[in-house]
């Protein structure tokens, strides 16, 4: 095992230190990260693998809908004014799915956020996952920190030329990837790449291509940090989150305070010591340049990357891990009050271990049943209550529907034989990519009859049309009633749809309106 005084101490300063609290538009002071290692970093590069493999390869799935509808999983048809999700099939009315999505996804960012701090913006984030892809290709051409550093204080030379041009230059593909990736979610993916590359598409994709990658490239090559800490809005919110047993990251300075690189000449003369070694390594692999040992700051995103950090340095020197950690506010004041003797004195960890030098009895330990509390339950009622009712409103909709609009001019025409004819425009929708025999027939109104434009049958009172496959299907339909048959100005009837196939069906109560004199 180490001592402290063989921990290497990094020469890494806060971009906003507690020392000294810098204005709020001082010039961007670069921040240099480190390469962190540890299992906060392996799940880091698995939710950036697993986030950017579903950015990029989803729409290059294929789903088959059958000869009538594209085979592409996931499309935003905007033409045709649909939302293909794999089995599902949203038309513009159902919008009110995605909005009771982005509910979802509201709630369950209050919910993570209640529980487990910003989980979110540490892990899967797209700012976040953006820059850790960046900061990748920065060190694979530039190398870590000190070399980085050594690099940006240099003077220009070819080499430093070469390297920075490679950087930009990977950074710009995969920026254009990522526009790129944006617009084939709107149209079909291998036909509209050829187009890409040869130069047909349209003009809008090469200009939302062209946003996209400036975008990308600005907020996770040159802005970085400055995004989530001037630019989100929810390191403000957050706060309304939180209480007291959620968790986040926490430097425990009931425990590493007093800190010191000096253990053995400070403990000789009689004064405590903490287990903080002061070798800033949480600080130099912060990816937002700050010292979490200043306490909760708005510019932390609970990367947890400086828990691995410090963990390592603990394991070197032979101590528990933990000196930074994942924490609640409560777990931290009732330990504090230990190391401080109720309050009664400085911190003094010594408070907090036995003789032996383990932990005292009185330590509070995190459990997982701290975060299950009515707070979380609400939100997760919340969430679930929003999601079963979309299940059931999916599972349940119809996919056959009729919509009739009565003719405005002239409300009602009186034909030469002294009978009431009324006109309507009736919309039959067919939901779904398959061609359909539909059945109109008229309910109620006595003696009338119907008659369809463009329908060469003899007036009716039910007739079949065709319609095609996830299409609307317009009709002008005529309603006609003798003069002996109407029974006052204004009468209720039903236009009743139905596919014969599927037992599908539809209705809709239309009006028929007649002058006063033909009561």
């Amino acid at each position: 095992m180490l001592d402290n005084t063989q921990i290497e101490r990094l020469e890494a300063e806060a971009v906003n230190s507690a020392k000294v609290r810098q204005p709020l538009y001082a010039p961007r002071k670069k921040i240099f990260p480190k390469r962190a290692s540890g299992s906060f970093r392996r799940f880091k590069w698995l939710v950036m693998a697993i986030t950017l493999g579903i950015y990029y390869l989803t729409p290059w799935l294929r789903w088959d809908r059958g000869p009538f509808a594209p085979d592409q999983a996931v499309l935003i048809d905007l033409a045709n004014r649909r939302f293909y999700f794999f089995f599902i099939e949203i038309w513009p009315q159902e919008f009110f799915y995605v909005a009771g999505l982005l509910v979802m996804a509201g709630i369950g960012l209050f919910l993570i956020t209640s529980t487990v701090g910003r989980a979110w913006c540490g892990y899967t984030c797209p700012q976040t996952v953006w820059v850790d892809l960046f900061l990748v290709v920065e060190r694979a051409i530039e190398g870590d920190r000190n070399a980085r550093m050594k690099l940006d204080a240099g003077p220009w030379t070819a080499r430093k030329l070469v390297l920075r041009g490679s950087k930009h230059a990977i950074w710009l593909a995969i920026a254009s990837a990522t526009g790129g990736a944006w617009i084939f979610y709107f149209a079909d993916a291998p036909m509209l790449i050829g187009e890409v590359f040869v130069g047909t598409a349209a003009p809008v994709a090469y200009i939302t291509i062209g946003v996209l990658t400036a975008t990308t490239y600005t907020f996770g090559g040159l802005m970085r940090e400055q995004v989530c800490t001037y630019m989100c809005p929810w390191p403000r919110i957050q706060a309304a989150m939180l209480d007291e047993n959620s968790l986040t990251v926490t430097y425990n300075d009931w425990r590493g305070e007093p800190r010191s690189r000096h253990a053995k000449k400070v403990q000789a003369a009689g004064q405590p010591v903490g287990d903080c070694v002061d070798c800033n390594a949480c600080v130099a692999v912060c990816p937002m340049g700050i010292d979490i040992r200043d306490g909760q700051q708005l510019e932390c995103i609970t990367c947890a990357l400086c828990i691995d950090a410090c963990d390592s340095v603990m394991d070197k020197l032979g101590k528990e891990r933990g000196l930074i950690s994942y924490a609640t506010l409560s777990d931290y004041n009732a330990n504090m009050a230990v190391a401080t003797a109720g309050g009664s004195c400085s911190v003094n960890p010594s408070l907090v271990r036995t003789d032996g030098g383990a932990f005292s009895d009185r330590f509070a330990h995190f459990h997982i049943r701290k975060i299950f509390r009515p707070r979380t339950f609400i939100y997760m009622g919340a969430w679930s209550a929003v999601g079963i009712a979309l299940l059931y409103s999916l599972l349940t909709r119809d996919r056959l529907e009729v919509n009739v609009l009565h003719d405005r001019n002239p409300q009602f025409v009186t034909l030469s034989d002294g009978s009431i004819r009324n006109g309507y425009s009736v919309k039959l929708l067919n939901m779904i990519p398959e061609p359909r025999t539909i059945v109109v027939t008229m309910q109620g109104l006595r003696g009338a009859e119907m008659s369809v434009v463009g329908i060469d049958l003899p007036a009716d009172r039910s007739f079949a049309v065709a319609v095609e496959p996830d299409r609307l299907k317009m009709l002008k339909v005529f309603v006609r009633q003798p003069a002996d048959q109407v029974g006052s100005a204004t009468q209720t009837f039903k236009f009743l749809v139905e596919d014969k196939a599927s037992f599908e069906t539809d209705e809709y109560t239309a009006t028929f309106n007649a002058p006063e004199i033909a009561r």
